[in-house]
């Protein structure tokens, strides 16, 4: 019985992931602080990955505290 259920269930999933997969690769694809996409050769600057490094350390010190 489990394995039919199994089955039928990854069928239907399979199927559903064939119909809608251009909206689950949007859903999955990284976005950038305006709501697109991100390019794959995006590289950040360097003040930017320090920007976020002090945000991260702010972050860590707050949960620390607490």
């Amino acid at each position: 019985m489990g394995l039919v259920s199994g089955t039928v269930v990854g069928a239907v999933g399979c199927r559903l992931y064939e119909q809608n997969g251009g909206q689950l690769q949007h859903l999955v694809q990284p976005k950038n602080s305006f709501g697109g996409s991100q390019q794959l050769s995006y590289q950040p600057s360097v003040e930017e990955l320090q920007a976020q490094k002090e945000r991260l350390e702010d972050m860590i010190a707050e949960l620390q505290v607490k």
